[in-house]
């Protein structure tokens, strides 16, 4: 009897346990469902804002109307900070988001935007506005322009002409004309004799404008003549050419010297550090009597816009073939921004005679014998044509 009571006694602790652990298993996995639902409910709201922060930042990026070209007058006022430049560029209606553009600039690192009054349109880009902004606004309001021109760093005169003739009312072959007109040039170099005086004295060269047409966004209207809008550009070289010129004479070069060495390292170079030691690369060649081997100057004297320049390309016989030709040529081969013409003007020393650049990463590598700049070659050019092949 007395067994028999303790198993009967046992058996519902037992069944009790059982029913717990049940009861925990089934909570258990309740919970779980309720976490997996939350988790799955979070990761949704975590796409779902990234997404749509994405897109508002993608979409930020854009020009506000790439169809609407009309050009609104924009205030900065003195000591406005970027995020204040932002919100007026947006009450303006010429971006998308202030926001963005802050964040855009601070990317960018342009922190020296001016004030003044500007022009602007809906359809132009956020590189088009920061560009603007750094040259500098009007003390006044100005009259409204018909139109914008974008001149970009290291354009030529035939892509000038091009970027003429799409967004004005002027054809290339007019201002071809012009470029050509020696009359024209004549009264030009009357005007700014500081700036264009050695360019008069050059020989050989295909266009004696060619690089004092300066990149930046110019005023377009109607009425105008292309004298009066190509001159917009020559005034503007003028200006930044100014404070350089001291400079120039101490190293005992013209400003046609200058602003050729500048038309190859804009080019050659991206960076501003690179550009410092490419254009000393180029002086120390100038000083051992060696071409400058730019193959910048063999599509300058080929007049074609190509990415490989052959062996058979390097025999064109042209003035402005450096690598067969020793000095400085005949002239500039592009507009160089202000960048690369202080690049000439302030290089960094160094005994290099050679230079590379990776086209993968942007890098350049710099060498003082030819074996060297052959093992560079060989690294970062041939094998890098080889893994595209491939």
């Amino acid at each position: 009897m007395e067994q028999s009571e303790t198993e009967d006694s046992v058996t519902p602790q037992k069944d009790g346990d059982k029913t717990k652990k049940r009861t925990r298993k089934k909570e258990d996995r309740i919970v779980g469902r309720i976490v997996l639902i939350v988790a799955s409910v979070l990761l949704l709201v975590i796409a779902i804002f990234g997404f749509t922060f994405y897109k508002y930042v993608t979409d930020g990026l854009e020009p506000l109307n790439k169809k609407d070209s009309k050009l609104v007058q924009v205030h900065i006022p003195e000591d406005s900070s970027n995020k204040r430049i932002s919100n007026i560029l947006e009450e303006s209606k010429v971006i998308k988001s202030g926001l963005v553009f802050n964040y855009y600039a601070k990317f960018k690192n342009l922190t020296d935007f001016q004030a003044g009054y500007y022009q602007m349109s809906p359809d132009m880009t956020l590189d088009e506005i920061g560009a603007l902004l750094r040259e500098g606004g009007t003390a006044e309001p100005t009259q409204l322009a018909d139109g914008k021109v974008t001149i970009p760093e290291g354009f030529d005169i035939d892509k000038i002409g091009d970027a003429i003739e799409k967004n004005t009312n002027f054809k290339k072959d007019q201002f071809i004309e012009l470029m050509k007109n020696q009359e024209f040039f004549d009264t030009m170099n009357q005007k700014y004799p500081e700036l264009l005086g050695s360019a008069g004295e050059a020989e050989g060269v295909r266009y004696r404008l060619e690089g004092y047409l300066f990149p930046a966004t110019y005023d377009y209207y109607k009425d105008a003549k292309i004298e009066d809008f190509v001159e917009q550009m020559i005034a503007k070289t003028s200006s930044v050419i100014e404070p350089f010129i001291p400079m120039a004479h101490a190293k005992g070069m013209t400003i046609q010297q200058v602003l050729t060495l500048a038309s190859l390292v804009e080019k050659e170079g991206v960076k501003e550090e690179d550009r410092k030691k490419i254009a000393q690369v180029f002086f120390n060649r100038i000083s051992a009597n060696m071409p400058l081997q730019s193959d910048i100057s063999i599509l300058y004297a080929l007049g074609e816009h190509k990415e490989l320049v052959t062996y058979q390309d390097l025999e064109v016989d042209s003035p402005y073939n450096l690598y067969k030709n020793t000095g400085y040529g005949p002239g500039p081969l592009d507009s160089p921004s202000e960048q690369a013409i202080n690049a000439v003007l302030n290089p960094t020393d160094n005994n290099y005679l050679y230079f590379v650049a990776d086209i993968s990463t942007g890098n350049v590598y710099f060498a003082e014998t030819y074996e060297q700049h052959q093992e560079y070659v060989e690294k970062y050019v041939n094998n890098t044509e080889t893994e595209k092949s491939e």
